[in-house]
């Protein structure tokens, strides 16, 4: 079969379609990864056959005083990314139908979308092949057991309250609706049939299959899932071939085990006041540390004897090494934290990344959530302290670590797709 996989959004959102494109071709099958231009190169250092879109929506986190300001909450920030967001996707849409149509996906026999790229079921709908989406967040299907994701909702909501918290995922539909339709009609020539807007809906009004990349060791399928629903288990890329550097080696020979602390891109509007906190935090809790700087992130100029700052590394290479790591809660980051086996930290900015935070801790890998808007030196110290000296934290952590490395996430979503894609 040929596979179309269809995402947008940070590396984040690409990285596990990339490992996903791999299992594929591994099988034997033939397969397109679509996504930002900017990932061009990622993908080819994977030997993923790409075919990019347009940046579209992917400009506005190229501002880092813009992206400081939604982080934390600006209102007004988060009107005008919502204002300038349905025109920004007007070249996306028309790429994805040229690579879809003509270009490198054309004789897809099924399309992969992340929803956010809006485009795919559209797409598979003007192309008469099923569409699957694939999200590494429960995000869409709703379930009684927990709120919706997709901002920080409070635990405690009745089973009731939370199946309406998923009237969230509306959203999309009343921000991009116009666009999309006058794409629809213009381009594709597709009618304004009702659930149009729905990944979960098929053109017949069918239950669309969803593949959720994430491991059924951490947030088990609720009950309430529909059957065509597949929790399948993380989309790891392999570790690299190489080990870790000599000066890494040589950092974590020097003394005990560190602690890891990375954001991502994540550290607010001012990344050099957040890195003063880590390491006076680091300090209070006389942990060495390695840092994960990078983009946006915390200040990577920062080295002493008891401190580390890293760039690309991998951190499947790199977690297990460590006495804790501590994160800002982002699913693929979680991922591999869950993954290494050590106890975590989770320092939730917004979107999904409080909902991860409150399921590490709820398994027992990690202490209490500790909210970035909230943190201070003191109390970060101690939630790294027990982090890394509590004995049945580390147990915990351990034993999940070891149920999600058994698991075949790439394998079992590569089975899901060869049925659906048989006529």
């Amino acid at each position: 079969m040929k596979v179309l996989v269809m995402t947008l959004g940070t590396r984040g959102d690409v990285q596990p379609f990339i490992a996903l494109a791999r299992g594929l071709l591994a099988a034997g099958h033939e397969v397109v990864l679509t996504a930002p231009q900017r990932f061009a190169g990622f993908a080819a250092g994977h030997g993923v056959p790409f075919a990019g879109v347009d940046d579209g929506p992917m400009r506005l986190m190229d501002d880092p005083a813009m992206t400081g300001a939604v982080i934390e909450g600006g209102a007004r920030a988060r009107l005008q990314q919502v204002r300038a967001m349905p025109a920004m996707f007007t070249q996306v849409l028309a790429d994805c139908w040229a690579v879809a149509s003509e270009g490198a996906g054309a004789g897809a026999d099924v399309v992969v979308h992340n929803g956010q790229i809006i485009a795919g079921q559209h797409v598979a709908e003007k192309l008469g092949i099923p569409a699957v989406l694939a999200l590494p967040i429960p995000m869409y299907v709703p379930t009684k057991e927990f709120p919706w994701p997709g901002v920080g909702m409070p635990s405690w909501l009745p089973a009731v309250a939370n199946r309406a918290t998923f009237l969230g995922m509306k959203a999309p539909a009343a921000i991009f609706g116009r666009v999309i339709d006058r794409w629809r009609e213009d381009i594709l020539g597709l009618p304004r049939r009702r659930g149009r807007h729905d990944p979960l809906r098929r053109p017949d009004n069918g239950q669309a299959p969803v593949l959720h990349a994430f491991s059924p060791s951490v947030l088990p399928p609720p009950a309430d899932w529909p059957d065509s629903v597949h929790t399948t288990g993380y989309w790891f890329l392999p570790p690299s071939a190489e080990a870790l550097p000599p000066h890494v080696k040589d950092f974590l020979r020097a003394g005990d085990p560190p602690v890891f602390v990375g954001f991502g891109s994540m550290s607010g509007r001012d990344p050099a006041r957040s890195t003063a906190l880590v390491l006076e935090a680091a300090r209070r809790a006389e942990m060495r540390l390695v840092i994960g700087a990078g983009w946006g992130g915390l200040d990577s100029s920062i080295q002493s004897d008891d401190v580390l700052a890293v760039e690309d590394l991998d951190y499947l290479r790199l977690f297990p090494a460590m006495a804790a790591v501590v994160h800002h809660g982002g699913a693929g980051t979680a991922g591999t934290a869950f993954a290494s086996g050590r106890p975590q930290v989770v320092c939730p900015f917004v979107a999904d990344q409080p909902f991860w935070a409150r399921l590490a801790h709820s398994r027992g890998v990690a202490p209490a959530p500790q909210p970035q808007r909230h943190l201070t030196a003191g109390g970060f110290a101690s939630a790294i302290t027990t982090a890394a000296t509590d004995s049945d934290m580390a147990r915990a952590a351990q034993e999940l670590g070891r149920r999600v490395r058994a698991e075949e996430g790439i394998s079992a979503a590569v089975t899901v797709l060869e049925r659906v894609a048989v006529p």
